[in-house]
């Protein structure tokens, strides 16, 4: 007679990042999002490598405003330069704006929306009266505003972006507070005499994590659209830089004959912020606890 196997079991048990990553990955439009997202980066990388930007950029004068050929599959501009090249380019300074600008409204943001939702009372009131003014405001009012006062500048931009941004991280990061606050471990915490800061730093912001990192996703789209903005009324990168919006500025005045000037920057930013949009969609739904199976 066969003798039975009576070895036990061993269930593999995922960390919590494998699980967010299985469920992330069966959503094909976030996978589709992230890996245009890492394309766009590594390009944005090794444009340097591939292109040597000063001497390749411009072409003869005699090579401009020619529609896209095999010679320049986007074309080239007013000046003879090519707008491929200038495209991979642009990508530097529409993700490092972004990255920035979303940096920025998380240092600020975050702790000002953990204070108030932890502490409550009179703090709560100032800290959210405040955001409120300020987000009574069109963003791009108060963006203009911060550029004409501190100068056109890549750092400026980036500052204005970011505190745009602001008043939306301090909201997310309240209303996740406030689920957690007065959870069993956060009354442990204080009844081992941690304080405030010590709770709101060890305890409460590691578990209210999942919101702010689904917004910080859609914040890279909207920050990367607000600096197309300003650089396209002239307050953003500095010219000649080949930024996105700068390039759509440029091109609007040869948009009747030669629209590929307008269409190729703009498919850039369109996408680009699909991507992250695609990707902030898909983390959402892989780190909703209601979703776990």
């Amino acid at each position: 007679m066969k003798q039975e196997n009576n070895a036990p079991v061993r269930i593999k048990h995922r960390s919590q990042v494998q699980e967010v990553w299985r469920r992330f990955r069966k959503s094909r439009s976030a996978v589709l999002g992230l890996s245009f997202i890492l394309l766009i980066i590594l390009i944005s990388l090794l444009a340097g490598v591939i292109f040597d930007y000063d001497t390749q950029v411009i072409s003869a004068v005699g090579e401009r405003l020619q529609h896209p050929s095999l010679a320049h599959p986007f074309g080239t501009d007013e000046l003879g330069r090519d707008i491929l090249i200038r495209v991979l380019y642009g990508a530097r300074y529409s993700l490092a704006v972004g990255f920035v600008a979303v940096l920025v409204s998380l240092i600020i943001g975050v702790p000002l929306g953990a204070i108030a939702g932890y502490c409550g009372g009179i703090v709560e009131n100032v800290i959210m009266r405040v955001n409120d003014v300020f987000l009574a405001l069109p963003s791009i009012f108060i963006a203009i505003a911060i550029v004409s006062a501190l100068g056109k500048s890549t750092l400026n931009l980036m500052i204005a972006v970011g505190v745009c941004s602001i008043c939306t991280f301090a909201q997310v990061t309240r209303a996740a507070v406030l689920t957690v606050r007065n959870n069993d471990y956060i009354e442990a915490a204080r009844a081992i005499g941690a304080n405030n800061l010590q709770i709101i730093a060890q305890h409460v912001l590691p578990n209210c994590l999942a919101p702010v990192i689904v917004q910080t996703t859609f914040r890279m789209g909207s920050a990367i659209v607000s600096a197309a903005s300003l650089s396209f009324l002239g307050l953003g990168v500095p010219l000649p830089a080949p930024e996105w919006g700068a390039m759509l500025s440029a091109g609007r005045n040869y948009i009747l004959g030669y629209s590929y000037m307008t269409l190729f920057p703009g498919l850039a930013l369109l996408l680009t912020v699909i991507a992250f949009n695609l990707v902030g969609d898909g983390l959402r739904d892989a780190l909703d606890p209601k979703l776990k199976h």
